[in-house]
């Protein structure tokens, strides 16, 4: 018998280790003439491409409603304060809102769109909403993460309604913050798909306020290690928020009602320089983007936000990478890490000194200096995705910086387009650093706007710029290495526009192929552009279907 959603919600032992099948959606949402299958799993091509998308449906967003949905404006926990629509629920100017309501978004399905390695469709499965669902315009979302086996598909998003507003900055049940100007509460969920074609729906109560991005299940321990932000309230934030950011581990079917527990965190004071790094809001030093497991080292990234590093991190679990500096590299044989229990004397210290023990590393190389530094001026650096194509040789996404400065006269948006490390970044380990061999962002036309049939052209009269989007950036990847020594790099671009929220702007999907010895910037090689999205779609993940996921078939 089938479960209402409130139901399903309330009752976690039920939910989370529901196993269901996602068959009639993949034969209900064939892209192409391969046949329905058994379950979604069954017929996945290796080596083809999966890519996580979603669709924009009509909200119910009527201007001159108050925004959030519930939001009560009061004068306690540091004050709560409300916005007016202004715009309906028209794509895309429904996201004219987001300028007015900082929190806006809105729900809507998710999509794993299998494609071959030249882009042609395969065919596309959509996950019940019934189960989870994205935020449309939350461009940090929806990574795709094979475990070690390939044997596993993970990916994060909402157990929440279709259509809602603002849940990407809700609380999570358990999780309560006065401050939050979003009232409602919804469970952030993991998704796991199997290659029998189960799928597990784990519900936690970490990142609340926020969003969770990445999730990668580690099959010997079931553990699942994710990667997000939490808070969106007014300091200080309690303790369940802390607790509940950056790096969380948690077994697949694991309760909700259960606390968010940690597995890592790092604190800038770790880099012991307080002019260059000086100390942190708490909490939001470990706003984690990109999650990569290689090696059994859990690595992530930060590049955004006004706090912390932004740079590329790994967990240590030796308590020798590092030690009084900050900065290093994985110890050989360093085990996966576990969970962070949190003594009676480390919670009576959580808001002044985070998460203890601080366990994480800047990887050596990397940029060191924090968003809050005022000399030197910190790097334009926003890192999310990674791929080890070797142990000496990394992929670094760089997503750019963000900005939408546009010349009418060039028609080109001159920030992206001067940007020197925007795009795909190629690190080297020469035994004790890492060094950036080169960027390459040929192909990617930075800057330049492009079209979609069917988006606006023109001035969007709320912003005063462009509604045609332009190439920033990069932001989740995957990759391949090949016999003849390359690798293609598979990547989902970040936008700039002048849409009210950038994050709703049709992006794509590039390639790239990099010879792995090269060590300075081939002139021939380029991106090429595997998938657009459509007018009211976004894409988000990238993953490589393994061996191992197929093999079932």
């Amino acid at each position: 018998m089938e479960l209402t959603l409130s139901t399903r919600r309330a009752d976690a032992r039920r939910r989370v280790m529901r196993a269901a099948t996602l068959a009639a959606s993949a034969a209900a949402t064939l892209v192409s003439a391969a046949p329905a299958t058994a379950h979604p799993s069954a017929g996945l091509v290796p080596g083809s491409l999966l890519v996580s998308s979603s669709s924009y449906r009509t909200a119910n967003v009527v201007p001159g409603q108050t925004l959030p949905v519930g939001c009560r404006p009061t004068s306690d926990f540091g004050g709560v304060t409300c916005a007016t629509a202004a715009f309906d629920g028209t794509y895309p100017t429904v996201f004219n809102n987001a300028p007015i309501d900082p929190s806006f978004g809105i729900t809507s399905p998710i999509f794993l769109d299998e494609l071959a390695p030249d882009g042609s469709p395969l065919r596309r499965v959509e996950v019940p909403t019934r189960d989870m669902v994205t935020s449309f315009s939350s461009k940090s979302e929806l990574a795709l993460n094979f475990d070690a086996s390939g044997h596993n598909l993970t990916f994060m998003g909402y157990a929440a309604p279709v259509d809602a507003i603002d849940v990407s900055n809700s609380n999570t049940p358990a999780v309560l913050d006065p401050s939050n100007p979003v009232p409602q509460s919804y469970y952030r969920v993991v998704a796991d798909l199997n290659r029998a074609g189960g799928v597990t729906y784990t519900d936690t109560n970490a990142y609340s306020g926020n969003n969770g991005r990445a999730a990668i299940l580690d099959d010997r321990t079931n553990n699942v290690y994710a990667a997000g932000n939490a808070g969106n309230g007014n300091s200080p934030e309690p303790d369940g928020v802390i607790l509940g950011a950056g790096a969380q581990i948690f077994p697949a079917g694991y309760r909700a009602l259960a606390p968010p527990t940690p597995f890592a965190s790092f604190n800038v004071t770790q880099l012991n320089n307080p002019t260059q790094d000086p100390p942190d809001k708490i909490g939001k030093d470990t706003n984690f983007r990109g999650l990569r497991i290689y090696h059994d080292v859990v690595y992530m990234t930060k590049g955004s936000g006004g706090n912390g590093v932004d740079t590329v991190y790994f967990v240590d679990t030796t308590g020798k990478a590092c030690p009084g500096t900050g900065v290093g590299v994985p110890q050989p044989g360093a085990p996966m890490p576990s969970d962070i229990p949190q003594t009676p004397s480390e919670l009576a210290n959580l808001q002044t000194e985070g998460v203890t023990p601080y366990n994480m590393c800047i990887l050596r190389g990397f940029p060191t200096i924090s968003q809050k530094s005022k000399s030197p001026t910190p790097p334009a650096n926003t890192p999310f995705g990674l791929f080890f194509a070797n142990p000496t040789t990394l992929y670094v996404a760089d997503e750019g910086d963000g900005s939408t400065t546009f010349d009418p006269s060039t028609s080109l948006y001159t920030d992206a387009a001067a940007q020197t490390i925007a795009g795909l970044e190629k690190w080297v380990f020469d035994g004790t650093t890492w060094k950036l061999a080169y960027t390459l962002d040929r192909g990617l036309d930075l800057g330049q706007p492009y079209t979609i049939s069917g988006y606006p052209t023109g001035t969007n009269a709320a912003t005063g710029l462009p509604w045609a989007p332009a190439t920033d950036g990069l932001r989740n990847l995957a990759g391949q290495v090949h016999r003849d020594g390359t690798v293609t790099v598979y990547a989902v671009t970040s936008t700039v526009s002048g849409s009210g929220d950038q994050g709703a702007d049709p992006n794509q999907v590039v390639a790239i192929t990099d010879n792995l010895v090269s060590h300075t910037l081939p002139g021939a090689e380029r991106f090429r552009t595997v998938e657009r999205a459509r007018s009211g779609q976004v894409l988000r993940g990238v993953a490589i279907v393994p061996t191992g996921f197929a093999e079932h078939r």
